[in-house]
């Protein structure tokens, strides 16, 4: 890993180091716990917006992180019927007071992109061909 791709802290006692992977990942778990979301995009790839499961929970989030302060970009895929602002609106607090409380950083901006709906026939669909 590189030393650029850590936030770096020195205590006095030593040095803290913080991984952007941890952080990514802080936010990916952030964002699962909010009602609406049906699961993190890996950002187009060819047009198609690829839904991915619950447990690499950094796919779907990029984020800059500095000495002191983050930015994150999420990439979600939302439930057909959600408010979609207010699902984004939640996920951008929740991301925001994880990341503060684990790591220290002041998060600048959570942008949150909606790569598409998720609906509920799709999941039927799926349950039906594992079935078989």
């Amino acid at each position: 890993m590189e030393e650029k791709d850590l936030m770096k802290t020195d205590t006095g006692l030593g040095t803290i180091k913080i991984a952007d992977e941890v952080v990514s990942i802080i936010a990916g778990l952030a964002a699962t716990e909010i009602d609406g979301i049906a699961g993190m995009s890996g950002g187009l790839v060819g047009g198609i917006a690829e839904m991915l499961g619950r447990k690499n929970f950094s796919k779907g989030v990029k984020v800059e992180v500095g000495e002191r302060e983050a930015a994150i970009d999420l990439y979600i895929i939302v439930k057909y019927g959600v408010r979609i602002p207010d699902v984004a609106l939640a996920a951008q607090e929740n991301i925001k007071r994880a990341i503060e409380t684990m790591t220290g950083l002041s998060v600048v901006e959570v942008n949150v992109n909606v790569q598409g709906v998720n609906f509920p026939e799709e999941e039927e669909q799926v349950e039906d061909v594992r079935v078989h």
